[in-house]
């Protein structure tokens, strides 16, 4: 069930097979679909009284015993309509706003340990402001002595009390994964080693471009949220350098905050990136809308300043024919490289976009050293943290030259050799630079 109100730039046939697509992950089978045109929703029932009724009426034709609203329902609008579905009705119906849908979907797809804890803070962080008087006939009395006996806990308070318990506990774990985290980003920022984040819209085949790149062996299948927890691998760029490049959970739209920033660990991997590689799903209709949700949602965390790779994937289905898109590209407001996650194409020309990405955000400094044998440690050093463009062995010592991160230089400035002039109209303008 759609309504549609919202005037994101989505069409209604989009949305309505996105939410049938979330059905379907979650085991859901769609019997039918039906949507409303309103300005704004009902605050009692979230659709109009007369819409209410038909879907009364095809819930009982179809035999259907789930409402799935593509939308985020208020306590009231959900016992409303749970109310009005189940009378007169043999069948017990239960209504489902799309955030729990998604839920759900987040704990069947969870693998981790760290998975199953950011799922469950998300789950009790969303219903927790939605625990309602429903338990208040358990009101528990409390025991005393004369003049101090009276009304104890209510079931409701205890529920909230627990669920915050469990809250501050799951936060608590999750800090030590965080700490966990950060020590392993510290050695990471130290190497200088560049970061390619994988961005986009869920089930736009992030997974399937990541096992192209570095034969990671992840997951990929055509589902929503196929992805929860974030995966590293090790990718070689043209030029030689090493980069580390993360899958992360996809975006989507209309996902409440909450939701969001309980993946705690995948926004971290995001914002630590070098590069950001913003993966599109040409063939889908609704493709520059989805490529907005993902910029928005980057923008409201204020990762929009973390420089963007655009990768159109899936260019395989249009048999080379870009028209053939789902939309128009000039409506994509970034540069982008045509590739095949499936088929590997354009993949060459992906990773050159990326080698330019990562040379530009990354400070580098170019060195010509005369490294004595004695100090062989520094030619790993070079080899492991730099780009080695020439390499040779002289009487005195290992000759390279090549690019190392500028934070390190000082170790080898004992062993340079003459460097380029500044100024020198050569490959490398100057001895230190943004590479």
């Amino acid at each position: 069930m759609r309504v549609n109100h919202q005037h994101d730039g989505w069409s209604p046939e989009g949305a309505l097979e996105e939410l049938a697509l979330l059905c379907e992950t979650a085991d859901i089978n769609v019997v039918g679909s039906i949507t409303q045109n309103l300005n704004h929703p009902n605050p009692r029932s979230y659709v109009g009284k007369g819409k209410l009724e038909e879907l009364h009426g095809l819930m009982h034709e179809l035999e259907a015993s789930v409402a799935v609203f593509d939308d985020e329902l208020t306590p009231a609008q959900i016992r409303n309509l749970e109310r009005r579905l189940t009378e007169d009705e043999t069948l017990d119906r239960k209504v489902v706003d799309r955030p729990t849908l998604i839920l759900d979907i987040f704990a069947r797809h969870a693998v981790t340990h760290e998975g199953r804890l950011q799922v469950e803070l998300a789950q009790l962080e969303y219903r927790l402001p939605r625990l309602t008087n429903m338990w208040s006939h358990l009101s528990r009395q409390g025991v005393g002595g004369v003049g101090l006996r009276g009304p104890g806990e209510t079931q409701l308070e205890v529920d909230r009390r627990l669920a915050e318990q469990r809250i501050a506990h799951i936060k608590e774990q999750l800090l030590q994964v965080h700490r966990h985290r950060e020590l392993y980003r510290d050695r990471r920022r130290k190497s200088e080693t560049p970061v390619v984040a994988l961005v986009g819209y869920t089930n736009a085949g992030k997974s399937t471009l990541l096992n192209q790149l570095t034969d990671a062996g992840v997951l990929q299948e055509d589902k929503l949220f196929a992805t929860l927890d974030p995966t590293t691998r090790r990718l070689r760029l043209p030029s030689g350098r090493a980069a580390l490049v993360t899958d992360t959970v996809g975006f989507i739209n209309n996902l409440p905050p909450t939701l969001i920033a309980a993946f705690s660990a995948t926004l971290e991997e995001i914002a630590e990136a070098t590069v950001l590689l913003h993966v599109v799903d040409v063939t889908h209709p609704d493709a520059a809308a989805q490529s907005d949700t993902v910029i928005e949602v980057l923008d409201t965390l204020d990762l929009d300043e973390i420089q963007t790779v655009t990768a159109l994937n899936k260019v395989d289905a249009l048999d080379g024919d870009t028209s053939a898109a789902g939309f128009d590209l000039d409506d994509l407001p970034l540069d982008y490289v045509p590739v095949s996650a499936r088929t590997g194409e354009g993949l060459e020309a992906l990773l050159e976009r990326l080698d330019e990405a990562v040379s530009a955000t990354a400070r580098y400094t170019y060195l010509e050293v005369c490294i004595p044998f004695a100090k062989s440690e520094l030619v790993d050093v070079f080899h492991r943290l730099g780009q080695v463009e020439n390499e040779d062995y002289t009487a005195e010592g290992t000759s390279i030259a090549g690019f190392v991160p500028t934070r390190y230089a000082d170790r080898f400035e004992p062993y340079t050799s003459d460097f380029p002039p500044a100024g020198d109209e050569n490959l490398h303008e100057s001895t230190t630079y943004d590479q």
